[in-house]
Order: structure tokens, then C-alpha cells, then sequence
């Protein structure tokens, strides 16, 4: 059985929304859901950071600090995997720091599909209010192969949700790869593999949680929570 880590890279100074990984959910740090919701799937998990105040958050808990000035967080998982004790891992869940309702199912898919690709993600149904929102990612595909991914696409493709699965070798090898004029226009990172000839494969899940972009997507997580309690 290949052996898995989970890595959520968190940034302090996002140009969106800066210090969005301390956004309080239910007087719970934002990343600290992530976190836990990672940990329930008993896979190792690791928090990359460049900042101490993400870093504060956990005790007793792995997290890598590094002030590297990466362009992405797929270049800070690549660079956390050269690190000597990482060397254990043969594939890795990369689960973006703004994703509190992450699901064991959407890890468990992530994981599968790596048997298959050297790189996977998972996707779901876009609702009709998201599809003209810049900040939802749509993504096309067929079959369980990923063909493209994009922002400004309305009405047309899938919510490609933030997580992907990789193969040490192909993780490695990301920050060596040309950026595309594409990946740079999107600012998705998944489009320096495609453009670069590498295959994604994808799978569907259920998913009606909230992806948090911007101040109002807090605003919508809590909405939600109230509904369900």
C-alpha cells in the first residue's frame, strides 16, 4: 500500500482576502477546521506555512514553516516533500487552506485516483448562483480525465473543489515546469500540468459545504451551520 500525507499549505498574505487561514468559524480558526477535518481521515497531516501566526494556531502539531516565496501552494507542497522526514511518503493529498468542509470522501477519491493518474482532484455539480462567480473554478472533463479549468466560464462545466492528489514524482517535478500565459491569466495553478502535457484524472463527489474566497463566503458558512443546527 502506497503511503500517504495530506499538506495544506496556508498562506498569511493572501492578495484576496490576507490572513484568510485565521477567518473564525464558530470561534474556530479557519485552518484549524481544516485541520481537524483532515486528522478525522487518519492520514498524517502536515500544515505549510510562512507565517508565525498561522503556525501559533497548533501545538504539539506538524507544521513546516517556510518563508520561501513560492508562487503557489502546489510549489509549497513541492518543496515540503524534499524535506528528509518526507521522504516515507509515496503520494500526497494537497487540501487548500479555505476548504473547513472537506470530506473524507473527497481525501478517500483523491487517493484512489492516484492508481490511475499521477494526478487527481475531485469535482461536483456547480450551483446555478456560483456560475458567474470568478472565485468558483469550473472545470471540464471527460470521462475522469480532466481537459481544462477556469474561472470565467459561466454556465458551463463542473465546481472543481480544492484538492488534489499527487505522486511523489510528479509533485517533484512541478516547479521545473514551464508557466503557461494561461496558468498566469486564471491564476490556477493545475493549468501549468495540463499545459505541460500531464493528465489529471477526476472523480465526483457530494458536497454542499462552502469554499471560503472572500468575507462573504464566511458570512455563507455560518448561514449554512445555522441551517443545519
Amino acid at each position: 500500500m502506497k503511503s500517504t500525507a495530506i499538506l495544506i499549505p496556508a498562506r498569511y498574505g493572501s492578495t484576496r482576502y490576507p490572513g484568510k487561514p485565521l477567518a473564525m468559524l464558530d470561534s474556530v480558526p479557519m485552518i484549524k477546521r481544516v485541520y481537524d477535518a483532515c486528522i478525522a481521515s487518519k492520514t498524517p497531516t502536515y500544515v505549510l506555512t510562512d507565517d508565525v501566526r498561522i503556525a501559533s494556531v497548533f501545538q504539539n502539531t506538524s507544521v513546516i514553516i517556510d518563508d520561501t516565496d513560492y508562487a503557489n501552494g502546489t510549489e509549497r507542497c513541492a518543496g515540503a516533500s524534499k524535506l528528509d522526514y518526507m521522504q516515507k511518503y509515496d503520494q500526497f493529498i494537497n487540501v487548500q487552506g479555505d476548504m473547513p468542509d472537506v470530506t473524507l470522501q473527497m481525501i478517500e477519491r483523491c487517493i484512489e485516483w492516484l492508481q490511475y493518474y499521477p494526478i487527481s482532484t475531485v469535482w461536483t455539480d456547480m450551483p446555478k448562483e456560483m456560475q458567474d462567480d470568478p472565485n468558483s473554478v469550473k472545470m471540464v472533463r471527460a470521462g475522469d480525465q480532466c481537459l481544462w479549468f477556469g474561472r470565467g466560464m459561466t454556465g458551463y462545466g463542473h465546481w472543481h473543489l480544492g484538492i488534489y492528489g499527487y505522486r511523489r514524482d510528479a509533485l517533484e517535478l512541478y516547479p521545473d515546469l514551464e508557466v503557461t500565459i494561461e496558468e498566469e491569466t486564471e491564476k490556477l495553478e493545475q493549468l501549468r500540468w495540463l499545459k505541460n502535457g500531464w493528465q489529471i484524472g477526476c472523480s465526483s463527489v457530494y458536497f454542499k459545504g462552502v469554499e471560503i474566497n472572500s468575507p462573504e463566503d464566511v458570512n455563507e458558512w455560518h448561514k449554512k451551520r445555522e441551517k443545519v443546527h
